[in-house]
């Protein structure tokens, strides 16, 4: 009788403990891949066409990410809708560390404030690091004639409409820096957007549009193609000393900044931001990094994830009186 309780006390046991071992197999399958991340390539949607501002500035990062992890991290172009279909296409994926959004901030904190989007950015995505921000300012084409961005107010004032500003889309925070512009001096500029910042360059250099405000239209400007007039940041770009930031151009708080991040689907472990973000800050402060990224005009602050949640916040408080004061609108 004593034996036969034994054995049945045998057997709740054994069975306790498979139970117990099945409950805790998710867990130790999810800490060895945290552990091992990342042991596959990885995915940086970038949200707009190849060829334009976001694309310059992901290949170095992807280049220098897949020598630090030894896997590689692959651009995927997914352009369209003011970058809203990539933006949507990483909420919508697996939370498990091998898909990340490489985008500017006016994915989460513009376009979200003037229609209606397919994610909750605030809510569908985790920052991860914080990747460069645009150290450009306002081009024009030289034989229009201003050679200051004070001529320029003064030349759209007498000739109303005639100069069109060409962006890379609506809802872009290249937009917000020629709406917050005409705001604060009443400059009348014609914004025309295009579907990508290459396309624009296109027609920027073509003459069909006569001003820009993006990292890819330097390299003209130092062939003579194009002027610059000023610099939209709190510092001036090393590589044009000469140009004045927008502020010592006689234009306090007029800036708009375009900061880039990447982010995470929510859901992603801790542990693989963390990892993320440390690679992100140490790579940063690299000689190689830092020179690569100066050669397309970015700067890249260094922040943590809750840095960049907090930055975030107040971006999107910026951005969306600036598109109240201005009335900007989607069409």
């Amino acid at each position: 009788m004593t034996s036969g309780k034994n054995r049945i006390g045998r057997r709740r046991v054994v069975l306790g403990l498979g139970a117990a071992t099945a409950l805790a197999a998710p867990a130790i399958r999810s800490a060895g891949a945290q552990g091992a991340w990342p042991n596959k390539a990885v995915k940086l949607v970038v949200p707009y066409a190849p060829g334009g501002a976001s694309d310059t500035m992901a290949r170095p990062w992807a280049d220098k990410l897949t020598q630090a992890f030894g896997h590689p991290f692959v651009i995927d172009n997914r352009g369209g809708a003011a970058g809203t279909i990539g933006a949507e296409s990483v909420t919508r994926s697996a939370p498990d560390g091998y898909t990340f959004l490489f985008s500017p901030n006016s994915i989460m904190n513009v376009v979200p404030q003037l229609r209606k989007v397919g994610y909750d950015a605030r809510k569908d995505l985790t920052p991860v690091g914080r990747v460069g921000d645009l150290h450009c300012g306002f081009v024009i084409r030289p034989e229009i004639g201003p050679n200051s961005i004070k001529e320029v107010v003064e030349y759209a004032k007498k000739n109303p409409g005639k100069l069109a500003y060409g962006s890379s889309g609506l809802g872009t925070s290249a937009q917000l820096r020629l709406e917050m512009f005409k705001l604060r001096t009443g400059a009348d500029i014609l914004h025309v957007p295009y579907r990508g910042s290459a396309d624009a360059m296109n027609d920027l250099l073509a003459g069909t549009v006569q001003m820009m405000n993006e990292i890819i239209v330097l390299p003209h400007v130092k062939a003579g193609k194009l002027k610059l007039l000023c610099i939209n940041h709190d510092q001036r770009n090393p590589e044009f000393p000469d140009v004045p930031t927008l502020t010592e151009a006689g234009y306090p708080n007029s800036d708009v900044p375009i900061w880039y991040s990447i982010q995470a689907p929510t859901g992603v472990p801790k542990e693989i931001i963390a990892t993320f973000n440390r690679k992100i800050v140490e790579i940063a402060k690299t000689d190689d990094m830092v020179r690569r990224l100066r050669e397309v005009s970015v700067i890249c602050p260094i922040q943590t994830p809750e840095e960049i949640m907090a930055f975030t916040e107040a971006d999107f408080a910026s951005n969306g009186k600036l598109i109240r004061d201005a009335n900007v609108k989607l069409d």
